[in-house]
């Protein structure tokens, strides 16, 4: 019998901070797709973010998601953008990803959002080559791209109003954040004195 390829999801994002929203996306992706890893990887320098506003440092972006996914069953932190240093796009990590896992189906996981403005991505053909695209949708969404030429799966995933933007502004008030964000990076937030004075 032939062994079936190793399947690989790649959720990139800023994570600034990572909440239930990115999480309830992570999770049914993976089982939707049976995916043997679900890799959360955190953006060094969030290029289309740079100059709109101040971004956390990456390592402590990382520290929660890593605390996120801790204890959660096919889902991974990743650094890969971070050790790579710079602005990271999204295509850079596909190819190190399809260089370092021969042989393996890559699924590049966006939402919606994302999957409409995906002509404005830095080589968006390498992406398109070497990974499907994975589009997480809310109930009754559907997709406004056209995206001839990419292999497209769409899953749907309950609604959740969760706003990082608004997850900052939280914890810089000093409300709760409970709930909204798992415990664990509840207590990253906190040790590591995150979002203080408005940041």
């Amino acid at each position: 019998m032939t062994e079936r390829p190793r399947t690989i999801g790649i959720f990139g994002g800023t994570f600034d901070p990572i909440h239930v929203g990115h999480l309830v996306a992570a999770v049914n992706v993976h089982f939707a797709l049976s995916l043997d890893r679900l890799l959360l990887v955190v953006a060094n320098q969030p290029w289309q973010k740079e100059g709109l506003r101040s971004i956390t440092p990456a390592e402590d972006r990382f520290a929660m998601v890593e605390a996120a996914v801790a204890a959660v069953p096919g889902l991974e932190a990743c650094r890969i953008e971070i050790d790579r240093g710079g602005p990271s796009y999204t295509a850079d990590t596909v190819e190190e990803i399809a260089a370092t896992e021969p042989g393996a189906s890559l699924f590049t996981v966006v939402g919606a959002d994302a999957a409409d403005a995906l002509h404005s991505w830095e080589r968006v053909d390498v992406i398109s080559a070497l990974s499907s695209l994975v589009v997480v949708n809310r109930p009754g969404s559907t997709l406004r791209a056209t995206l001839d030429g990419w292999r497209v799966v769409q899953i749907e995933v309950p609604a959740l109003e969760v706003s990082s933007t608004d997850l900052r502004n939280r914890a810089r008030d000093g409300r709760p954040l409970d709930y909204l964000v798992p415990e664990s990076v509840v207590r990253v937030i906190r040790r590591r004195g995150l979002y203080a004075g408005g940041r």
